[in-house]
């Protein structure tokens, strides 16, 4: 059965990422299975957190894709506090080769962002920390 995972990510900048992400997945030699419930275009009006809610509660464990603007995306910094608020798994991967990888704002000190190898998503996936 396929870990249901909610892929928080930079919108503006790094939608490149998640569907990287959501297609390393579906390889035949991927040694893991998702099934992606990040949001593909950007909500609009007062409740869109809600709706980010109903979609994370859906979900095992929550992946945010850390870029290099990660920490101005207020969505990916909401996210990850909903993701906290109900208690679900969370980790961050280390987006991009180049530049400066930030953390969203609302990460805790403590968050490691992990390299985004083949041996680090299925030990995430698994539930590894």
């Amino acid at each position: 059965m396929a870990t249901r995972v909610f892929i928080s990510f930079d919108y503006d900048n790094d939608s490149d990422l998640r569907t990287l992400l959501a297609n390393q997945a579906k390889w035949d030699n991927s040694p893991f299975e998702i099934t992606d419930y990040s949001v593909r275009e950007a909500f609009r009006g007062p409740n869109w957190q809600e709706q980010v809610r109903k979609r994370i509660r859906q979900v095992g464990q929550v992946a945010v894709i850390c870029g290099n603007d990660t920490d101005a995306a207020i969505g990916v910094a909401a996210e990850l506090k909903i993701a906290r608020e109900e208690e679900k798994p969370y980790f961050l991967l280390w987006g991009r080769a180049t530049g400066t990888i930030k953390k969203p704002t609302t990460a805790l000190p403590t968050d490691k962002i992990y390299n985004w190898t083949w041996s680090n998503l299925k030990a995430l996936i698994a539930g590894e920390r």
